[in-house]
């Protein structure tokens, strides 16, 4: 594997962004693999090996640019969490797709990245993020990931669920049967956007775990709905990245 650690300039900031592909030649389809709330790190970082090692190009950002060089959660300490959250709620949709957008130009440069076929997933935080870059830029994104996603389906004017019809990528969505964030109703209302839309797309409600289970550094952590994670999440990327190359 081939691995750099880069600082793109957006125009609002240095974005610290680790990418990973293939040592075989390429260009490799880019995935946009987006943190979660506690940030950029070595456990993420692991993520995204697992993903290029399929013949990926795949670029891992630190959102938190415009606050923060870097930033990961200490959790037994209350005051991380709080400025956490704070870092969390500085970002919008909006912001992200502007980065995306620079990410994709950064990729662009690169011979082995194939910036036709474009994938995203999002975990957490950053679900909501990937459904609306699937909608920004449909002629890019192939496919889109939300993981335990928060805020899908809100009253807010960007919540993702409102631009459904804007997606022609396919899409994933996993939610936790146990999440303070999103509860039934909420990933109703998604599901039904989607439905509505004709979005390609599958959607799990997924009994028996909670928010956070595919992380192995979590108290949360269930092996066998993270491994099924796994197996959704590599099929949905080969099937339309990999079969349109």
């Amino acid at each position: 594997m081939i691995e750099t650690h880069l600082a793109i300039e957006t125009g609002e900031g240095k974005m610290s962004t680790f990418v990973v592909r293939p040592e075989s030649d390429g260009p490799f389809p880019v995935i946009l693999f987006l943190m979660d709330a506690p940030g950029k790190r070595e456990e993420l970082h692991d993520m995204a090996r697992r993903v290029a090692a399929t013949g990926y190009y795949v670029m891992l950002p630190n959102l938190y640019y415009r606050d923060v060089p870097s930033f990961t959660i200490h959790r037994e300490d209350p005051v991380s969490s709080k400025y956490m959250a704070q870092l969390m709620d500085n970002l919008s949709n909006a912001m992200v797709s502007r980065d995306a957008a620079k990410l994709m130009e950064q990729a662009e440069s690169d011979d082995s990245a194939n910036t036709d076929l474009v994938g995203v997933t999002g975990y957490c935080m950053s679900g909501p993020f990937a459904l609306w870059l699937a909608a920004d830029y449909p002629e890019k994104i192939k496919a889109a990931a939300s993981i335990h996603g928060v805020r899908l389906a809100t009253d807010a004017d960007d919540s993702p669920h409102t631009r459904a019809a804007q997606i022609d990528g396919e899409v994933l969505v996993l939610a936790a049967e146990f999440d303070d964030w999103v509860d039934k109703p909420h990933f109703d209302r998604l599901t039904d956007a989607l439905i509505n839309a004709d979005v390609s797309h599958y959607a799990e409600w997924v009994d028996g775990v909670h928010h956070g289970f595919v992380f192995s550094q979590r108290a949360k952590y269930d092996k066998a709905a993270s491994e099924r994670h796994w197996e959704l999440l590599h099929s949905l990327f080969d099937r339309n990245l990999k079969s349109s190359a």
